[in-house]
């Protein structure tokens, strides 16, 4: 079966495909930019790459005009800043897409959005409505699945009660917290997906798939400490205060201020399956709740993490061209240059250090000083520390790391390359290298700043004495020097 997976790099399409490659289907994926699509290894030569974006002006009929579909995805989610125009970017991907499917003669369209059975919905529900709406006008056959809050290792919700859980003792929480919500397991959404293909059964049908239990989000979150072995005390504000949540939440999980608005405008709307037809449909075990917390749970210790929202939702990278920033530029610049030299027989230690930064590994000297600049960025609007990084072990271009993204992972010449995505006035790089000749080893740290207007300057000549000694002593730790 040819099967088109729009939003290939997202959440949900990032678990989906290789499922899919798995069944023996022919899969093109369509993703923004190719840079930061990293499929699981060993798939990338059974797929087709499109890039494309479905915003864009550009025509449908000029890239994709050699296209073949029996089934097209839309996964596509345009969450922006912009919280006005969000229904309008919504739209105007799902229009794009639906003359796609038409130009392909795609044979169905399967879509998942969130539950919207409830009056008076969130921006984010009604825009996701929106997508619905245009898709079942579209005279294609669709089958469109809605669910509430998905369970799985690197969801924003599993991560977003995770920070929740383990790093705050008490909790003190706006009334939405006794809001109901039917969590389900992504192994059982990703099952629906899958299962739904090209079965009549489902054709111009709307399903709300959700687990087996109702729970409030209360209960979601002692579940969650109960499962980690956490005690977590809970005290209820008598208000709703959706803007105090969502700032509550930017500053207390890895979330970022817009995907806190959206999550927090929803939360005082009970999301529950009225309808589980799908049942008799697509028969499966439903995961409970506490059994899609171990699950995900133990994805994380075993590294296994597919995918995770933090790689999907970083809107203020999505604008960037990554290629204009792996080429550090080498004018208008200040530089931090250390260098160290090692055992040349220390080399793969040396650079396993630092392929190992960040996360809960920390920067190997000053961890509260760089936990504060996180702090500072969190206060001016930025991305902060808390987004951690996806995996313990594994490192991928595009992935984030706490407030950098990677730009480049070569292990085999041992090199680093970081960018900064914190609120800086200007652009930021962290390299690591380790550069060697038949008698010695050097261990390389380079820091570059390139600063905008003269507050770019003020802040590189502000922040010297802080690099003087924590970038000098991060480089003889990394370097295993006392």
């Amino acid at each position: 079966m040819n099967i088109l997976l729009t939003g290939a790099n997202g959440y949900i399409g990032m678990r989906l495909l290789p499922v899919l490659v798995e069944a023996g289907h022919q899969v093109t994926c369509v993703v923004r930019d190719k840079n930061r699509f990293n499929p699981v290894p060993g798939l990338r030569n059974k797929i087709e790459i499109i890039e494309f974006d479905f915003l864009s002006k550009q025509p449908v009929q000029e890239v994709f005009k050699n296209s073949v579909a029996d089934v097209a995805f839309f996964l596509i989610h345009s969450l922006r800043d912009e919280h006005a125009l969000l229904e309008e970017y919504e739209r105007k991907s799902a229009v794009t897409f639906v003359e796609f499917a038409k130009q392909t003669k795609v044979k169905q369209i399967i879509f998942l959005g969130g539950i919207t059975n409830q009056p008076n919905l969130s921006p984010h529900l009604k825009a996701r409505k929106t997508v619905r709406e245009v898709l079942q006008l579209s005279g294609i056959p669709y089958t469109i699945f809605e669910a509430g809050i998905i369970v799985g290792s690197g969801s924003a919700s599993f991560e977003i009660i995770r920070d929740l859980v383990e790093r705050i003792p008490f909790l003190i929480v706006p009334k939405w917290i006794n809001s109901k919500c039917q969590p389900i397991a992504v192994r059982n959404v990703i099952n629906y997906l899958v299962g739904s293909m090209l079965d009549e059964r489902t054709f111009n049908r709307t399903f709300e798939i959700g687990g087996p239990e109702v729970m409030t989000y209360k209960q979601m979150l002692k579940d969650f400490a109960r499962a980690r072995g956490i005690r977590s005390r809970i005290f209820l504000l008598p208000i709703v205060a959706t803007r105090l949540s969502a700032l509550w939440l930017y500053f207390t999980t890895s979330v970022n201020y817009t995907i806190a608005h959206h999550l927090t405008q929803s939360l005082k709307n009970d999301v529950i399956c009225h309808d589980n037809s799908i049942r008799e449909i697509i028969p499966q075990y439903l995961f409970t709740y506490r059994e899609a917390i171990d699950l995900a749970i133990t994805m994380i210790a075993q590294n296994m993490v597919i995918s995770s929202w933090r790689e999907a939702a970083t809107a203020n990278f999505n604008s960037l061209d990554i290629n204009e920033f792996i080429n550090v530029p080498a004018y208008g610049c200040f530089y931090d240059r250390k260098w160290i030299e090692i055992d040349k027989d220390k080399v793969e230690d040396v650079a396993y250090r630092f392929f190992e930064i960040g996360g809960k590994h920390g920067w190997y000297y000053a961890d509260t000083l760089w936990r504060l600049r996180g702090l500072i960025d969190k206060i001016v609007g930025g991305v902060g520390m808390k987004r951690g990084r996806r995996s313990d072990v594994d490192l991928k271009p595009g992935d984030v790391l706490d407030f950098w993204r990677v730009l480049l992972v070569d292990r085999k010449n041992h090199r680093l390359l970081l960018f900064a995505e914190m609120k800086l006035p200007g652009d930021a790089w962290l390299e690591f290298s380790i550069v060697e000749n038949s008698n010695r080893a050097i261990l390389k740290q380079t820091a570059t700043f390139r600063p905008i207007g003269l507050w770019g300057r003020i802040y590189w000549y502000a922040m010297l004495p802080f690099h003087f000694f924590i970038f000098r002593n991060m480089i003889r730790l990394i370097a295993g020097k006392k």
